[in-house]
């Protein structure tokens, strides 16, 4: 009989020891994770909310959520601030974090906290509960040494002409903790470039999001849990990853890449992901998950993809969930409207 307790958080120190000891008998991904879900936890939860499950007097689930007063019911958000500035931080593959086999102590912490206050539970592996308000896949590829013979033979063909075209590119991957740091800056320059050419912020506009990752790299790499890949050729750097590993399964979190407008035959993306993909299957991944996005280049480079679900929870009469319903029916009025024109 599974019994949740309900509470805040004054100690975020020893959630954490309670937390590392619960992912021993647990399955998490990287995003369920202490090393992730612990850094900056003060910040980002100003007003925690922790939902503990037991059987039998032992811990079989957590959950960490952040409340924010909302109109009629307050929002609990899962693994999440629910607002600036770190609503770009992007968490995935999200979920109460439970023992193995135990899939009712993660409904038994939803459904308490929903007695409480409306979720909000992004990037969640399954539809249920609640609505979704945006699904994306999520593509991955199998790490192996037969990796690039699966390929269409149109991809393999782009990858051996951006190959050619670089020369002879290397991939070399962050060892020391200052290696890291000073690689991430080089990646943020890089990823801040394309997208401030595109007329779009980029990530590392907000200066939050990279003290975070800093701060994420200070507990990560000492456990293996970061990877930090520099591609290089002859000419100058190709790209920088960032990607997060945990138990066999490396997570493609953010990048940065060298483009050369002066020639098509150099793809920095698909060069620098499949010599990545190659060098964490030596390292032991099984699978390399290039996480939500339909882009035209994961779909090259993935082996299959699952769907990802950003939802909204709460009763019927939640004005949260009406306000929600109101405008998935007037966006489906609208659209109509439309084709009838």
């Amino acid at each position: 009989m599974i019994q949740v307790a309900v509470s805040g958080v004054r100690d975020f120190a020893a959630l954490g020891a309670q937390w590392r000891a619960l992912e021993e008998r647990a399955d998490p991904s990287f995003f369920q994770s202490w090393t992730w879900t612990g850094c900056l936890a003060e910040e980002r939860f100003p007003d925690p909310i922790l939902a503990e499950a037991y059987d039998g007097g032992q811990i079989v689930g957590l959950g960490l959520f952040n409340r924010r007063r909302g109109f009629g019911r307050d929002v609990a958000y899962l693994g999440d601030t629910g607002g600036s500035p770190w609503d770009r931080l992007a968490v995935e593959h999200n979920g109460p974090l439970v023992a193995r086999g135990r899939a009712d102590a993660a409904a038994a912490i939803l459904h308490a906290v929903l007695r409480r206050a409306d979720a909000i539970l992004p990037g969640m592996d399954a539809a249920e509960p609640g609505l979704p308000y945006k699904s994306q896949p999520a593509p991955f590829a199998i790490a192996d040494a037969a990796y690039l013979d699966r390929r269409s033979a149109n991809t393999r063909q782009q990858i051996r002409r951006s190959d050619r075209a670089y020369g002879t590119p290397a991939i070399l991957r962050a060892e020391t903790e200052a290696e890291a740091h000073a690689w991430l800056d080089e990646m943020a320059v890089l990823h801040q470039a394309t997208w401030i050419a595109r007329g779009v912020p980029g990530s590392f506009a907000d200066p939050s999001f990279g003290r975070f990752h800093h701060a994420l790299i200070d507990r990560g790499l000492p456990r293996g849990e970061i990877d930090l890949w520099r591609i290089a050729a002859e000419a100058g750097p190709v790209g920088i990853l960032y990607n997060f590993r945990l138990r066999g399964r490396a997570s493609a979190y953010q990048s940065g890449f060298a483009y050369d407008p002066t020639d098509a035959r150099r793809k920095p993306g698909l060069t620098c992901h499949r010599l990545a993909i190659e060098a964490s299957a030596r390292d032991g991944v099984a699978v390399y998950d290039f996480l939500a996005g339909d882009d035209r280049y994961k779909r090259s480079l993935a082996d299959g993809a699952q769907t990802m679900h950003w939802l909204l929870a709460g009763p019927w009469w939640s004005p949260q969930i009406l306000a929600h319903r109101a405008r998935r029916l007037a966006a489906g009025w609208r659209n109509a409207w439309v084709g009838r024109r």
